[in-house]
């Protein structure tokens, strides 16, 4: 296991969660987005998929830029990423997500306007925590589809198979990231991502934390059902030795070197 690579995952996820839930409580805990809801869901979405897409290019060659435990697990069940690495992401992963929100919070905190049970932090939510209050049951099955197409778009723009357009590998991550916001948000806030709804959660407290089970275990399900679609479309590609192939190199990654 490089140990630059988990240094990496940390800092990306830690860097997704500052700058994209940060974008997502100035549109709807500080009411930037005016009278206008739709404006703060597409300033959110494409904060998310920018982001992510901006990381991918610059840490890719590094760990993959997973930044997400439910990408992890669908590498890891898809046979491209040992156990031995998965956890490894895991572990930085969600330290990583921590260390954003905690570095959102100290942030906000200097505003007189801030207060973590009035403005929050971006917290994922279903129940009264939801634009449309949506049952856990709904959340749930919202949050698995969700992931399921978004780690599926990430396995296979990343497969071999798809060697000749690695170098937009990137730009439909990134995409693929934005449209399940534009939908996920009214529904759940949208995680699609464990470590990212984690770290805020911790921070606001209540009724978010209490909600938080469901956003570990939907996404990290939509995953493994992702690997599953892939493992039939990509049957040949299913338990390659080389993890994936990074965005802007599809042939360079090693095993421990996966993408997101």
């Amino acid at each position: 296991m490089n140990i630059k690579n988990l240094v990496a995952e940390l800092f990306g996820t830690a860097i997704l969660v500052f700058f994209a839930v940060g974008v997502a409580t100035l549109s709807f805990g500080f009411r930037f987005d005016g009278i206008s809801t739709s404006a703060g869901i597409v300033a959110t979405a494409l904060a998310f998929g920018l982001v992510l897409m901006a990381l991918a290019y610059a840490i890719g060659p590094l760990s993959g830029c997973h930044v997400n435990p439910a990408v992890t697990i669908g590498f890891l069940v898809s046979g491209r990423l040992p156990l031995r690495d998965a956890i490894g992401y895991w572990v930085a992963q969600f330290v990583g997500g921590i260390l954003g929100a905690l570095a959102l919070w100290g942030v906000f905190s200097g505003s007189p306007e801030y207060s973590t049970s009035v403005t929050g932090l971006g917290a994922d939510g279903f129940g009264k925590n939801s634009m449309i209050h949506i049952n856990a049951g709904g959340a749930f099955a919202a949050e698995v589809i969700l992931t399921f197409l978004f780690v599926f778009v990430v396995l296979m723009v990343t497969s071999r198979t798809h060697a000749s357009t690695s170098a937009l590998a990137g730009v439909a991550i990134g995409f693929a990231l934005t449209v399940v916001h534009l939908i996920g948000i009214p529904i759940t806030g949208t995680s699609v991502n464990p470590a990212r709804s984690l770290g805020p959660a911790l921070i606001v407290g209540g009724s978010n934390l209490s909600q938080i089970w469901l956003f570990i275990i939907a996404p990290l399900v939509g995953g493994i059902i992702a690997a599953a679609g892939f493992r039939y479309f990509e049957p040949a590609n299913a338990g390659q030795s080389a993890s994936a192939p990074r965005p802007a190199d599809s042939e360079a990654a090693s095993p421990a070197d996966p993408v997101s």
